[in-house]
């Protein structure tokens, strides 16, 4: 470690952090950045990522037509249902537009939306290789700009001392040292990867739940600041959970494991019973409600069906779905009672009415009548052989139980603010988002308030 007091101190090695380390390092500051996975995994859930969402007045780079700040609080609102910090919201929807830009004169490189992505051509702007392109670009430009970097190095405490961070222990394959930072930025994500502590507050339900991201966010910093005092923010059940292909390893799938057919499926629990409204919103909307659903199902499991006629309107799976010529040979495939699953679809065929203004991109009002719960748009009786099926398991990507920030990133102990201790990212997203998702915008956060904690702490440093 050739600097042991670095005047900005960067804790990750995500997104956020990139954006930090980056802009403090532009305003002059020498900063050391701790990532605590090996350089071939590094950048947390970054490198899972596709795209940002970004306001913009009329076209911007990929981005087409144009989304205001007014619109996109109000896509915000409606998955949160209105738990959401307006103030801190409205601050990264309106800095976002600014920071496509950035970004691009930092290295990223952005392509046109994803076939089956169109929806989001004019709301989300997608990485041309995803976040690894994204997080290369970052590392190979922090690098340029003197940033030292050391990989598998963890923080295990920042020492609080009269409201201000006096000093930083890690380690690195064994050996123990601390540092003495100006000032530091927390970008270590959320604690999701410490399926105890997820535990201690789902109950044991989730020991059932999968780990989209990486297995390196075991929150090791962000509780030992709120064992200190250290203000905090959220509920520690809230997360962004989705409902992702129950076959996907315990960690570090990445977005590769969504699903994204449940608007053109009945979903089912293991008694054969549908439980939700599959059609409710076009997906990118409401995909992550889907984890908490299937969450509160018995075994934490839920049972996708369709058939033939829906098999390409969504993305294709990484995994091929289980597939039989009839409902009771999926039925018993997927380990679900055949009588119970057929008398489901029937009443479920039953319900569907006029299917003529079917319209698979868009809310179509083909909805059921007199079913519940119903399906709102997209609603064809499933009939045409052969029917093919997939499980759901939840898959968290981060929690939201976090450090609570101000608009300067900074936080806090008691009232009074922590004198040089900034956040961004994942670590501090539960101070916007009180619950739900939408699509894309962990990564406005983290470059949002990234860039806000890199340029406060250097002008703290300096």
């Amino acid at each position: 470690m050739h600097n042991s007091s670095p005047e900005v101190l960067v804790i990750g090695g995500g997104n956020a952090a990139l954006c930090a380390a980056i802009t403090a390092a532009e305003k002059g500051a020498s900063v050391t950045l701790l990532e605590a996975a090996p350089k071939p995994y590094r950048g947390g859930n970054s490198r899972h990522t596709r795209n940002f969402r970004c306001m913009h007045h009329g076209p911007l780079g990929p981005l087409t037509g144009s989304y205001s700040e007014d619109e996109y609080l109000e896509d915000l609102l409606k998955v949160t249902g209105g738990k959401t910090d307006e103030f801190l919201a409205r601050l990264a929807i309106r800095t976002s537009e600014e920071c496509l830009p950035w970004m691009e004169a930092h290295g990223v490189r952005f392509q046109p939306s994803l076939s089956g992505t169109l929806s989001l051509s004019r709301t989300n702007a997608f990485f041309l290789g995803g976040g690894k392109g994204l997080v290369n670009a970052y590392y190979r430009t922090a690098e340029a700009l003197g940033v030292d970097v050391y990989y598998e190095t963890s923080v295990t405490h920042l020492e609080l001392d009269d409201a201000r961070i006096v000093r930083v222990d890690a380690t690195q394959q064994d050996h123990l040292f601390s540092l003495t930072p100006k000032a530091v930025v927390v970008a270590a994500g959320g604690f999701q990867a410490d399926t105890d502590w997820l535990a201690r507050a789902w109950g044991s339900a989730a020991k059932n739940f999968l780990i989209r991201g990486t297995p390196y966010n075991r929150g090791v910093v962000l509780a030992d600041l709120l064992e200190q005092g250290v203000e905090q923010v959220g509920d520690p059940t809230q997360c962004h959970a989705v409902a992702i292909d129950g076959r996907a390893p315990k960690f570090d799938g990445g977005i590769v494991t969504r699903l994204d057919c449940v608007p053109f499926s009945i979903v089912v629990n293991k008694h054969a019973d549908r439980f939700y409204d599959e059609g409710e919103d076009v997906w990118p909307k409401r995909y992550a409600i889907w984890g908490r659903l299937v969450a509160d199902q018995p075994d934490q499991v839920g049972y996708v069906i369709i058939d033939a006629k829906s098999l390409e309107l969504f993305m294709p799976s990484v995994f091929p779905p289980l597939k039989a010529d009839t409902l009771e040979g999926l039925a018993t495939q997927l380990g679900l009672p055949p009588d119970r699953l057929r008398n489901t679809v029937n009443a479920f065929n039953a319900a569907c009415g006029d299917t003529s203004a079917f319209h698979p991109t868009e809310l179509d009002g083909v909805a059921t009548s007199g079913l519940t719960p119903p399906k709102s748009n997209w609603a064809r009786p499933i009939t045409e052989p052969p029917f093919y099926g997939y499980t759901l398991r939840t898959g968290v990507t981060f929690t939201y139980l976090g450090l609570k920030v101000d608009e300067r990133a900074q936080c806090s102990v008691g009232n009074a603010p922590v004198a040089n201790l900034w956040a961004a990212g994942e670590t501090m997203a539960g101070s916007i988002l009180g619950q739900g998702y939408l699509a894309g915008f962990g990564m406005t956060i983290g470059t949002v308030f990234g860039r806000i904690a890199g340029k406060e702490a250097a002008d703290h440093a300096n």
